[in-house]
């Protein structure tokens, strides 16, 4: 039985796909944080190089990829499908599952899809350093392992639990020459008065994204980059899901449900938003799923309207389902889902009902992560761990009916630098908040 569908360099996309031209509704402008009036470009351009807020903006459906991200693209893409063929028999069901492995990258998530995007177009527009942040670290790693082929500086604030808890995804940025701050800092203003309140505080990606944004208004030749949420994040994401659609050709099958974790929105974007537009366009009748921790509900528990991106109110004012950029989210272990805002596209695809989204415990979690590392091989990062644990439930339904479901996830990253995120599970000292 055939296991893997592959493609070759060929088959490496040569655009991105807009998701943003096909929604049936308009995605709402982001706002001005002082006037709360729509954002001109330019607003833009203080934090952004003029490229990327062209990207952002844009009303092109495809966008071409330079032959220069291409070539580095090519060090790990086109990404492997597999079917997960052990999975499915340790699950004892009908369903056929599916995932696109993105940990097989160098910094070992899909993250570099966009860092290398974004590396470039800084260094076309001139820009020497960039400043951002980074949750469970997989994001930093990925801009460091960019400015390194592309020659910037690259200086990164990460959040406090995360930077406590993975250690080797800091010394992975440091290995790549990136400097790296444990968030709040003390190198910002807003982190200061973040420590001044609470000197024990485990930090947060808006409080990490503050200070980022801090940096890079107050060093010449710097811009900022986000890692998630934006509109040109989830542009650049979309050659997950190009190619899964012509891997799923080959495997000769059309999935019925597409899973993928939800942090920000970017991952679960790349794979979805390529089948999306064959649901819109071709009414193809896939069913959509983000999945999310328990800890930091956004899609399920949170509030459809503007917020800010950040915690200190520097951003722009973004339409997303929110917790509230005050949120404090528990210091789980997925790292990269503690974030208390959603992409827009992402939240605007749940409010036109083009997808669906669920929650769940961390141990519900790493149970269903376990069982994929003891039956597939691969250690799946504890975010992309969330999307196994809805296929897991959505299996058990398939053999509890008796139904053939074609089911298709996105495996984001490798856990290869969480494992004492496994060990906690491993040794019951675990617990579900």
């Amino acid at each position: 039985m055939q296991t893997r569908f592959d493609l070759t360099q060929a088959d490496i996309p040569k655009t991105w796909y807009n998701l943003l031209t096909d929604f049936p509704e308009p995605l709402p402008p982001p706002l001005h944080p002082g006037t709360k009036q729509p954002i001109p470009p330019e607003a833009l351009l203080a934090i952004f190089p003029e490229n990327l807020v062209q990207q952002e903006m844009s009303p092109e459906r495809w966008i071409e990829i330079p032959e220069p991200v291409r070539d580095i693209y090519a060090l790990w893409r086109p990404t492997p499908l597999m079917r997960a063929v052990r999975f499915e028999k340790a699950l004892q069901t009908p369903a056929h599952i599916y995932y696109k492995y993105e940990g097989v990258s160098p910094a070992g998530s899909h993250k570099v899809n966009t860092s290398v995007a974004q590396a470039y177009f800084n260094k076309q527009a001139g820009t020497k350093r960039l400043a951002t942040e980074t949750g469970a670290g997989q994001w930093g790693a990925s801009l460091a392992l960019a400015c390194k082929l592309f020659g910037l500086e690259c200086n990164v604030y990460m959040v406090k639990v995360s930077y406590q808890h993975k250690p080797y995804r800091r010394m992975l940025m440091h290995t790549w020459g990136a400097t790296v701050h444990s968030s709040p800092s003390d190198q910002t203003e807003f982190g200061r008065k973040m420590l001044a309140e609470d000197p024990h505080c485990p930090g947060s990606l808006g409080i990490a994204i503050s200070e980022a944004i801090e940096d890079t208004v107050k060093h010449p030749h710097t811009k900022y980059s986000l890692g998630s949420v934006l509109n040109h994040v989830c542009l650049h994401q979309t050659v997950i899901g190009q190619e899964a659609i012509k891997q799923m050709e080959i495997a000769g099958e059309e999935p019925d449900a597409i899973f993928g974790c939800c942090g920000g929105g970017s991952n679960f974007a790349g794979l979805a938003f390529p089948f999306m537009r064959k649901k819109i366009v071709e009414q193809k009748k896939y069913r959509f799923v983000g999945v999310e921790p328990s800890a930091c509900p956004t899609l399920t528990k949170g509030e459809l309207r503007y917020d800010f991106g950040d915690t200190a109110e520097t951003t722009p004012l973004l339409m997303m389902y929110t917790l509230g950029h005050k949120f404090m989210p528990p210091s789980i272990h997925a790292g990269g889902l503690r974030y208390h805002g959603m992409s827009p596209m992402v939240s605007h695809a749940l409010k036109l009902g083009l997808m669906e989204a669920e929650a769940y415990h961390q141990t519900k979690v790493f149970e269903a992560g376990t069982l994929f590392a003891q039956t597939e091989g691969i250690v799946p990062a504890p975010e992309s761990a969330h999307a196994i644990a809805a296929v897991v439930d959505e299996a058990i339904k398939a053999r509890e009916a008796g139904q053939k479901r074609v089911l298709l996830f996105n495996l984001s990253g490798h856990g290869l630098l969480d494992l004492s995120a496994y060990e906690t599970y491993q040794t019951g000292k675990m617990s579900d908040v």
